[in-house]
């Protein structure tokens, strides 16, 4: 990019240092230095200017705001793994192209599932709130103080067995517990045999046989309350439900009903259909013990949201070198 002019980027939400810093050194780059989410008029201003947007899953690029765009937009370079946040159909006929940062979030995401897989039947966070919450007050030992659920000889059901569902079973195997899964296809033979997992085409058969489901798919049009109150009806009194993927996949209203009249043993959420707003009545039944609810921090680590800042900076230089950038979303694709 030697002797040439540098993009104008726009970045809508602070990034690390470390990321920031390659980005000004490569690129025209307007940072976002108090993180405050970028106001849809911000939005309309950066896509009228910019040469690239920079945008994460917090920020709606829609028809409507594409469509404002002007012609020296030509990149809608994603700071995240998914897309459903973007308009690709639109982006696309707008002569714009998109990508995103896949394949590096499998890893931390995975360890957040395992650690809600936990967290909920042994009664994690309920444990810690005795301590914290009223210091001095806890009874001591008991035979039956607290008392949660194994997890060993139990069997899981993933809902979604691509990378991250992968990554979640392998850490579930080694944790004891019978790995079932749903996916559009089975996985490659080399893999079920690894895991020693069994398929099953329909979802509504696994869920009613497994102890707890792990919810790993991607949010699209047709995983939209996938889990609905049908579905979530059909698991058993005794088992759990873990969501580490997008909150649109459950069907909340109906999971709170369940957990309140003691249908689905507990929940562990790292996300929530409404973010970031969460329902008051999931934090009652976190406090009453029935929930365990995270801020959407799954894949959170400095690793991983370095090398998601490295995959945009490289798609960024790809595409001004005149080349295919190695992450574009083809427009399509769910």
């Amino acid at each position: 990019m030697t002797n040439r002019k540098k993009p104008k980027v726009y970045i809508t939400r602070k990034l690390p240092d470390a990321v920031e810093t390659r980005m000004r050194e490569l690129f025209d780059a307007e940072l976002n230095i108090d993180d405050s989410p970028r106001t849809q008029p911000e939005l309309v201003a950066a896509v009228k200017s910019a040469d690239v947007l920079v945008p994460t899953v917090t920020d709606r690029i829609d028809a409507a705001l594409i469509e404002q765009a002007g012609p020296q937009l030509k990149l809608i370079a994603s700071f995240s793994n998914g897309f459903d946040h973007i308009d690709v159909d639109a982006a696309a006929k707008k002569g714009i192209t998109v990508t995103n940062t896949p394949n590096v979030l499998t890893e931390d995401t995975a360890d957040m599932t395992m650690a809600l897989i936990l967290a909920v039947p042994r009664r994690l966070a309920e444990g810690s709130r005795i301590l914290t919450d009223k210091p001095g007050e806890w009874p001591g030992w008991s035979p039956t103080w607290m008392l949660g659920r194994r997890i060993w000889g139990k069997r899981i059901g993933i809902v979604g067995m691509g990378r991250i569902g992968t990554a979640v079973a392998r850490r579930a195997k080694a944790f004891g517990l019978s790995i079932h899964y749903h996916n559009r296809k089975k996985v490659n033979p080399a893999t079920e045999d690894e895991l020693e997992a069994t398929y099953w085409d329909s979802l509504d058969q696994m869920l009613a046989r497994v102890d707890i489901v792990s919810v790993n798919c991607p949010s699209t049009p047709a995983t939209f309350h996938l889990l609905s109150a049908r579905r979530l009806a059909l698991m058993q009194p005794t088992s759990y439900i873990v969501n580490t993927a997008r909150g649109d996949i459950i069907d909340e209203t109906a999971l709170i009903q369940c957990l309140r009249d003691g249908r689905i043993a507990g929940a562990g959420l790292d996300v929530f259909e409404n973010e970031p707003a969460v329902n008051p009545k999931l934090l009652k039944l976190a406090e009453a013990g029935k929930a365990v609810l995270l801020p959407h921090m799954g894949s959170a680590t400095m690793e991983g949201r370095i090398d998601m800042g490295e995959k945009v900076i490289v798609n960024i230089r790809t595409f001004f070198d005149g080349h295919r950038p190695p992450n574009r979303v083809l427009p399509g694709r769910t």
